[in-house]
């Protein structure tokens, strides 16, 4: 009844959004193939592997937005779950030892006097196990955080704290088991992966061509999930979890869904990320690269799939210009561009070219500003159409 009121049949509408939905998937394919083609053409080696990093970095991204731009749930210790995907697989390439060694241990073991593999290293001889396991634990550990967190209803600034202080206890037991997984000085020099040489360039390139065919994968699940009636919910348990509660909703099993999904791309993220960097340690978990998480999907803008990988990619390539030509100062330079980005920019960039950019860059240019469609209260013509009502109801 509505869409017929409003000359849009459903049938028309719903193929504009399947068509919608192709310019979408045509952009991206477009995105991936310069990517994967292109770009090994114009960059160097080492750039390549700044490009691939941050590729994997806009992964975990996707997961904050899904919480936080989605959800309204901030958290601040998505580190956590960064640096299990990490280990997960890096246990994995430790353990690829030949079989001519005289010891089938990690060399930093030795080091501390163990004679015998750990129980939980045994499991990671297996790739098919460790692929899974940079899914699967953290996602176990954000759903059994996130039930006991929000099956107490604790939301809000509560929540933010919590999970700081949550990665404050994971970051100091990661730091403290030296025996186990080397302590402070984590995993690295990785040697070979499914018998190739993990340093290899054609093996770098194909974890860089992964990255990028993960994060499109990535965005497709999470724009699925934010599409639709669990979008919806989603968004409504952001905006008023109380009044969700009262329609009949238990907002608990959505929000520990969506968290245990969130922990698991971060998890993906930490796996590409180490594989491209060679290390994996306890400053994976530090607060404040947690907290950079936040402010990527803040600069790109919150509720933005789009927004959060964009902010990913220029902020962290900001980040790599600037410490390289100002190494003392660049800190300055990010608190400056969260205060920009708070006080001017409270939607992100994306938020910015939606509602104002347009218009400003016309204005800038010139040219005549867009139109838009005023608001229903100061419509004059709506309150003609309201007298004219209110008139005819009075007779």
């Amino acid at each position: 009844m509505i869409d017929t009121l409003l000359g849009i049949p459903g049938l028309r509408r719903e193929r504009q959004t399947r068509r919608n939905l192709l310019i979408e998937a045509g952009i991206i394919s477009a995105i991936a193939l310069v990517l994967i083609f292109v770009m090994p053409l114009i960059l160097s080696g080492f750039e390549l592997n700044l490009l691939g990093r941050f590729l994997a970095l806009a992964i975990v991204a996707l997961g904050i937005d899904l919480i936080w731009g989605y959800t309204g749930m901030l958290s601040l210790g998505h580190g956590i779950f960064f640096a299990l995907g990490g280990y997960a697989i890096a246990m994995h390439i430790k353990l690829q030892i030949p079989s001519t060694s005289s010891i089938q241990l990690p060399e930093f073991m030795t080091l501390y006097g163990v004679t015998e593999l750990p129980w939980f290293w045994r499991p990671f001889y297996s790739f098919p196990f460790s692929a899974i396991a940079v899914l699967a634990v953290p996602a176990i550990v954000g759903a059994i955080l996130g039930y006991l967190v929000f099956r107490n209803r604790i939301r809000g600034v509560y929540f933010s704290i919590l999970t700081q202080a949550t990665t404050v206890v994971f970051f100091n037991f990661f730091n403290g088991q030296q025996k186990l997984i080397n302590g402070t000085n984590g995993l690295t020099d990785f040697r070979t992966i499914l018998g190739a040489s993990v340093n290899a360039p054609q093996t770098q390139f194909a974890i860089y061509t992964l990255t990028i065919l993960f994060l499109i994968a990535a965005y497709a699940l999470s724009r699925w999930l934010t599409s639709g009636r669990f979008g919806r919910l989603l968004m409504a348990i952001r905006d008023d979890e109380s009044r969700v509660r009262f329609s009949g909703y238990d907002p608990t099993g959505y929000k520990v869904l969506v968290f245990a999904i969130s922990a698991a791309l971060a998890g993906l993220a930490g796996a590409m990320f180490t594989l491209q960097t060679g290390i994996i340690s306890p400053r994976a978990m530090d607060i404040g690269f947690s907290i950079e998480m936040v402010i990527w999907v803040a600069v790109g803008g919150r509720a933005s799939l789009v927004g959060a990988v964009l902010g990913a990619l220029l902020v962290n390539y900001a980040r790599s210009r600037l410490s390289t030509e100002f190494a003392e100062n660049w800190l300055f330079f990010q608190g400056a561009l969260f205060l920009i980005v708070v006080t001017i920019l409270p939607d992100g960039l994306i938020g910015w070219l939606r509602h104002q950019g347009v218009n400003q860059v016309r204005s800038l240019l010139g040219s005549r500003q867009l139109a838009t469609y005023p608001s229903l209260e100061t419509d004059p013509e709506v309150q003609h159409e309201r007298e004219v009502l209110s008139k005819e109801t009075s007779e």
